[in-house]
Formats: structure tokens, sequence, C-alpha cells
């Protein structure tokens, strides 16, 4: 093909045509997903990871509820119990006897605004679900997926996450946000695989709630 006085052999153009194929068939794809898949709001704990190219992003770790699973091990929680040891509920604390967090595979739902976290059997595809951990001491509903999530910045929007974020406590390997300042929430879609992806942020302070919209 020839434009002008610049030839373009035709091969270069059909591998062109290629890749701008497969790069809308990703965003309609993700578009879809986004519009029909169940979303949730939950609270985002950020992450400043060290990378050479960070490019314009805010990385946060994403909570779930895993109180619908079964450990690995039934030595890895502590049920709460009645005095004749019956156990009360569904909700468990992980041991604080161990000496490192449990993680374990597992798929993800939404269900009543939570963001639930159920176990998959290790006698199931070991490729399927996500990486789920609690380190010892933490509730059940207080797991966070080990993938962290990338919301991606605008290139001259502020960066929202608050300041004083809180402290890591070694303990129970994860990260404890301070009450004292504002929150940050990150609505997620939750779709059949992969991890969730972020749709947008807000901050909450005193009760009330601050969606953030980037210019």
């Amino acid at each position: 093909m020839r434009i002008g006085k610049l030839s373009i052999p035709l091969a270069s153009i059909v591998v062109l045509v290629v890749q701008l194929a497969l790069v809308c068939s990703i965003a309609v794809k993700y578009l879809y997903q986004r519009s029909t898949c169940p979303r949730v709001w939950v609270r985002a704990v950020p992450y400043d990871p060290e990378l050479m190219m960070r490019g314009r992003y805010l990385s946060v770790q994403v909570p779930v509820d895993g109180c619908q699973s079964t450990l690995p091990s039934a030595e890895d929680m502590v049920m709460s119990r009645d005095n004749n040891g019956v156990p009360t509920g569904k909700r468990y604390v992980i041991s604080n006897g161990l000496v490192s967090p449990v993680s374990f595979r597992a798929r993800l739902k939404v269900d009543g605004n939570r963001l639930l976290a159920v176990r998959i059997p290790e006698s199931e595809e070991s490729h399927v679900g996500q990486w789920v951990t609690a380190g010892p001491g933490s509730s059940c509903d207080a797991m966070r997926l080990q993938e962290w999530v990338d919301f991606y910045l605008p290139e001259h929007a502020k960066d929202p996450t608050p300041i004083h974020l809180g402290h890591w406590d070694a303990g129970q390997s994860r990260w404890i946000p301070d009450p004292n300042v504002s929150e940050l929430w990150v609505e997620v879609t939750v779709p059949p695989k992969g991890p969730p992806r972020p749709v947008q942020l807000a901050l909450k302070e005193n009760g009330v709630w601050k969606p953030i919209a980037f210019e």
C-alpha cells in the first residue's frame, strides 16, 4: 500500500489490524464484565510497591470475609464455644499458636455487600481461584487477598491516600489502619476468573462518604 510517497508493506498493516483487534476485544470484555459482574465496596489498605517503573497508580490490598471457609487444618482456627463446648456461630479466629499466616485458594463471591472467599479443596484444580491469607490472631472476616489491586490514576491527579495510614502488625501479618483518619474505600467488580478489578475510590471520614472524582 502507498500513502503519498510513503510505502507501507501489506504485512505491517495486517499485524497492526490484528493488534488493534486484540486490544479492542480485551477492552470490550472488561466493559462487559464491569456492567454484568457483581460489584462491592471494600475498605482498601494502601500499599506503596517498590518497583522501578511505578507509573501513576495506587496499589491496595483487598480484604475478604473467609468465615464460610474451612481451613486446611482444624488446628488453624479457634471457634467461640458455649459452656458445653458447642461452637456458637460460624465466626472463628486464626490460631495464635501458629508461627506463620494461613494461606489457601478460594473462589470469590459477593453476598450482602460483602466480598466472600470460599476455600477450594486441594483435590480440585490447582490453578483456579485467588490466594487468601490470614495472620495468627486475626478474625475470619478480616482475611486479605495476597494479590494487590492496582487503581490507575490520571496523570495530574492528586494521590487520595490518607497521610497517616496506620501501622504494620507483624504478629497478624497485616496492616492495621489508623481509626482516627479517613478510610480509603474501593469499589471492585468480581469477574468469574481472575482478581477483583477496581472501579472507583471513595473516602469515609466521621461517617461521611465522599466519592473521589478525578479530573
